[in-house]
């Protein structure tokens, strides 16, 4: 019979990490895109240019969950 002592962790604690990361950027994309549908129906005459700012806000807060991929390899086990 084998016991697993109280406070060790077996496995990736990276994948754990990037997945609890990978919460923020998912709702932030969900909150720009809605908001970003949204104004669009208020003022469809300035679609073009909330289009155009949903878009880079979509790439910055995706860039947040790449950065969350890279730093499990960055600060990996060494």
């Amino acid at each position: 019979m084998s016991f697993i002592a109280e406070g060790t962790v077996y496995g990736s604690v990276a994948s754990l990490g990037y997945g609890l990361a990978a919460i923020g950027p998912g709702i932030g994309v969900g909150l720009i895109f809605g908001n970003g549908v949204q104004a669009m129906a208020r003022q469809p005459e300035a679609a073009g240019l909330i289009r155009s700012n949903m878009f880079i806000g979509f790439a910055l807060t995706e860039a947040l969950a790449l950065i969350g991929i890279v730093m499990p390899f960055v600060f990996g086990n060494k």
